[in-house]
């Protein structure tokens, strides 16, 4: 259940982000879901890949170049997805970096709420 409420948030954030970022559009919300999924996906199986054939220069920059991993995969997504579309590889790392960041903090938010309900 927690993964189908992460989705529905993911494709929420998806929606706000192509509305504030002029470089980035999504058709409906049932795109952005697919996008949510397919970015869900991509972080599980590609991500690992990308991060393990970039590892020298992750690790030259300190970690920096993951930014670009990150791009890499929304990227990646535009290519696989239509009716989502990202302007260039500039407008993916924005896109991709104001997606974590709120992705974390509803992430740092929904982990106060759970400690604050005992268990049932």
């Amino acid at each position: 259940m927690k993964v189908l409420i992460q989705l529905v948030v993911t494709a929420i954030f998806v929606v706000m982000l192509s509305n504030i970022l002029p470089g980035v559009s999504v058709d409906s919300f049932l795109t952005s879901l697919v996008v949510a999924a397919l970015l869900a996906l991509l972080n599980i199986f590609v991500r690992p890949l990308l991060i393990l054939f970039t590892l020298p220069i992750t690790v030259f920059t300190f970690g920096l170049f993951l930014l670009v991993v990150n791009a890499l995969i929304i990227l990646i997504c535009d290519a696989m997805v239509t009716g989502f579309d990202v302007s260039g590889f500039w407008y993916a790392l924005l896109f991709s970096l104001l997606l974590s960041i709120v992705q974390s903090v509803v992430r740092n938010l929904s982990r106060k709420a759970d400690s604050t309900h005992p268990p049932r």
